[in-house]
């Protein structure tokens, strides 16, 4: 396989149905989301770094050194997330350590760093869409996917690569648009 390629494609385990699928290693990096998200503040840039720790201080009303659910939900609101009362709550008992039912700096960088990575990862699946889709027509096809699996040394057969098309299609229209791909992607790379 080419790896300087900029579109390396990871073959993916067998699929519900039996199938592998190729993906992009530019937006699968490794097995497992968590284990990515573990280090993940160590790769923010400083500005990135300085905005979640003035997010925090601004929030963090009472001083207390630590964000409960109402300071939370503004938080979120303030850096572009709008989101419910239970997702609020489910983000606190996700990173909440200490059962306090708030947030501690370290938790709110760990947990901000993760939803800034859910969102630079809809940027890296529109790149490789970009980049398989050479045409530009606006959808991967059969053979948008046989041209960048041969310039990666891969040799699918015309039924694996139907069955590539045929699992991330559902307008079933023959071949797969940006939405299709990013859902594909986030739903068999992350498991959602």
């Amino acid at each position: 396989m080419n790896v300087e390629h900029p579109v390396c494609i990871y073959i993916a385990p067998a699929t519900s149905n039996g199938h592998k699928v190729i993906y992009p290693a530019t937006v699968y990096g490794g097995p497992s989301r968590k284990d990515k998200n573990r280090g993940r503040h160590h790769g923010l840039t400083q500005q990135k770094k300085q905005e979640i720790k003035e997010a925090f201080e601004l929030f963090d009303i009472d001083g207390s050194g630590t964000i409960d659910a109402k300071e939370l939900n503004v938080a979120m609101r303030a850096l572009g997330f709008e989101m419910t009362e239970e997702q609020i709550n489910q983000m606190i008992a996700d990173v909440d350590k200490d059962g306090s039912g708030a947030i501690d700096f370290d938790e709110f960088v760990y947990m901000m760093t993760d939803k800034i990575g859910e969102r630079d990862t809809k940027e890296e699946l529109m790149k490789a869409f970009h980049i398989i889709d050479q045409d530009k027509n606006g959808k991967i096809s059969v053979s948008d996917i046989k041209r960048i699996a041969k310039e990666l040394g891969e040799n699918f057969s015309d039924a694996e690569i139907q069955e590539m098309v045929k699992e991330a299609d559902s307008d079933r229209d023959g071949e797969v648009n940006a939405d299709e791909f990013v859902r594909m992607m986030k739903k068999t790379s992350y498991g959602y």
